[in-house]
């Protein structure tokens, strides 16, 4: 597993984490709509990115001709 991989599973983890955290001790109702929500997709988009190597922003700014990284 590369560095990158690492950093993304470990930074998805992390909103995870803080999220759950949060709604147990009474701070964030995930039960009702919010923006929470945004930030649970994207903690758990980056620690699938970081598993799977799939990233659909990625592929979405490939498909807009973005180089990628080397």
């Amino acid at each position: 597993m590369t560095t990158d991989r690492i950093v993304r599973t470990m930074a998805g983890l992390m909103i995870l984490l803080s999220l759950i955290l949060a709604h147990l001790t009474g701070q964030a109702d995930l039960a009702k709509p919010s923006w929470l929500w945004l930030t649970a997709f994207v903690g758990l988009n980056l620690f699938q990115s970081g598993i799977t190597r799939f990233c659909p922003m990625d592929s979405i700014l490939v498909k807009l001709g973005v180089r990628r990284a080397q």
